[in-house]
């Protein structure tokens, strides 16, 4: 690694390397020799092994609540990758990725990333459906100057309260589902809404974004549940709402919970008796649910039958790299992967280097044409928060499904500019540049 003057100054990515990796050997993580990475030397060797792979870290669940989703975020990581290393790599260097289980939860997340960086010599990181998880990579992440791009976590934090240098939040997030659907709900539903909410940061900070565009558009919050994650029993919260009678259930609700609510609510019938709408539907979390399980209105930021130019082939790309899955088509969640992971090596070649703080600058207020990612709005990267603007879609169950699994059936698009999170502009506070240790691998 290379820093900015070439010294072992306090900010410094090599700096912290060196005593990051020498406490890990201190508590026996590493073995009994101490660890250094890549870094130690001097630029001259950094430009000596340019034909060197060029690591990306992999930040994806493989158990946990956000399996399945982790699953399909890594499938869409590694087909951008390939693309890549079909043509040759990046900077002519192939790209070799490497995956580490982070579990759907914190403390596995920060030692993720702390072992990717310090002892697998990962450039760059990838990934993240937990927004708690989320922002334990971030932290890590933004203690060596790595970027971090975090694919799916959907908290209106990640962009606000939690944003950092190092990090790209690359989903919508609650806010933006919010003002995308809580006004026409009210006027088709009703002005009484209980809201379920996921008793993490995800869930609590959308929940909060919902009960704003309720409030500001003249409905009433008459009650709010937390559901602990992991819950598979859902009869005294819909016990409840038997006894609430609202006219509408705003869920922030994720993972394996929310398909455990979806079947609960169908065997109880509580689908006709009162709206739902869930802010955000994971294509992982209800793919395989029959038709009654998929009920109520939903958020989503792309869908496979999208009749947009590029959307058959890419279909076709994700059933020919990865047969036999059993999700056979991709959902929002591999797409947002793929997208992340592309647009990070494309700024990378543009960059002409691996340079962490010339890739953020590419990054940063980045345009990418509608045409390029398959929606309907230009998307952009906020230069203040580092949060992708991106088209917003509606979809309920497609009860007149073209073949098998088309089972969304989109409501609207929504231009990105009329749902853009006022609030995170004002809480995000970027480190500065110099304050970002700087590196070159």
């Amino acid at each position: 690694m290379t820093d900015s003057n070439n010294k072992d100054t306090p900010t410094s990515r090599r700096s912290l390397l060196k005593k990051s990796a020498l406490a890990l050997a201190g508590a026996g993580l590493y073995g009994a020799a101490p660890f250094y990475g890549p870094w130690k030397h001097n630029h001259a060797w950094a430009q000596a092994a340019q034909k060197k792979p060029l690591v990306i870290g992999l930040t994806m669940d493989a158990s946990g609540q956000y399996a399945a989703s982790g699953g399909e975020e890594k499938l869409g990581a590694m087909m951008a990758i390939k693309e890549f290393n079909d043509k040759g790599g990046v900077l002519g260097r192939h790209i070799e990725a490497i995956h580490i289980d982070t579990e759907t939860t914190p403390a596995t997340g920060s030692r993720v990333a702390e072992r990717m960086i310090t002892r697998n010599e990962a450039a760059f990181l990838v990934g993240a459906m937990h927004s708690g998880v989320a922002n334990a990579i971030s932290q890590v992440a933004q203690k060596y100057g790595t970027v971090f791009l975090n694919t799916n976590s959907s908290s209106p934090t990640e962009a606000g309260k939690d944003c950092h240098r190092a990090k790209f939040v690359w989903d919508g997030n609650g806010t933006n589902f919010s003002n995308a659907i809580v006004k026409t709900a009210i006027r088709s539903s009703g002005k009484n809404w209980v809201l379920l909410t996921n008793d993490y940061v995800w869930g609590h900070q959308t929940s909060k974004a919902t009960r704003a565009a309720v409030e500001a558009s003249g409905g009433k919050i008459v009650e709010e549940l937390l559901v602990p994650q992991n819950t598979r029993d859902f009869s005294a919260y819909l016990l409840k709402l038997q006894q609430i009678k609202p006219d509408v259930v705003a869920t922030a609700v994720g993972g394996d919970d929310i398909k455990a609510l979806r079947q609960q609510v169908v065997q109880l019938k509580m689908h006709q008796t009162m709206a739902w709408i869930n802010n955000q539907q994971d294509w992982p979390d209800v793919y395989g649910l029959g038709p009654e399980q998929i009920f109520g209105v939903f958020g989503t930021t792309w869908y496979w039958r999208l009749q947009l130019p590029g959307v058959k082939e890419f279909v076709a790309n994700y059933q020919k790299q990865f047969p036999g899955m059993a999700i056979r088509v991709p959902g929002n969640v591999y797409h947002n992967s793929y997208m992340a992971t592309r647009e990070l090596l494309r700024c990378v070649q543009e960059a002409g280097t691996t340079n962490n703080l010339a890739v953020i600058k590419k990054l940063e207020g980045r345009r990418m044409s509608a045409a390029d990612r398959m929606q309907h709005f230009d998307a952009w990267i906020d230069p203040v928060t580092h949060h992708v603007q991106q088209t917003i879609y509606m979809a309920a169950y497609n009860d007149k499904p073209a073949e098998k699994d088309d089972i969304f059936k989109i409501l609207s698009q929504i231009d990105p500019k009329e749902v853009v999170d006022a609030s995170a502009a004002a809480a995000c506070k970027l480190e500065s540049y110099d304050a970002t240790p700087s590196y070159e691998v």
